[in-house]
């Protein structure tokens, strides 16, 4: 089992700056890419972004240029740097990532933290 716990989300008012943090705990050995998505109101949910075990990153085109996604192995936690906010960003973000074990890939998620971008 792995356990996923996010932070770091709240309101902001437009072109502000929030970074959240997703921390992994449990079985975390071999944990593969680690990823961001977002769940709007009257929307799907959509991935933000995404790095991966070497940490190359990967965006959305949404967001490219205003959110930077990095991992700390040794802390066992992503973060998320989201800067120039736009109100269009507002959403629960998850932070998602997948395990091997027993030869099936199970996928673990967190349990999401709100971000609101308003003035």
């Amino acid at each position: 089992q792995v356990q996923l716990v996010e932070s770091g989300g709240g309101l902001v008012q437009p072109g502000g700056s929030l970074r959240l943090s997703c921390a992994a705990s449990g079985s975390i050995l071999s944990i593969g890419g680690m990823g961001w998505y977002r769940h709007a109101p009257g929307k799907q949910r959509e991935l933000v972004a995404s790095i991966s075990p070497g940490s190359t990153p990967t965006y959305a085109d949404s967001v490219k240029g205003r959110f930077t996604i990095s991992r700390d192995n040794a802390k066992s936690t992503v973060y998320l740097q989201m800067n120039n906010l736009k109100p269009e960003d507002t959403a629960v973000y998850y932070c998602k990532t997948s395990k091997w074990t027993g030869g099936v890939l199970y996928d673990y998620w967190g349990q999401g933290t709100q971000v609101t971008v308003s003035s």
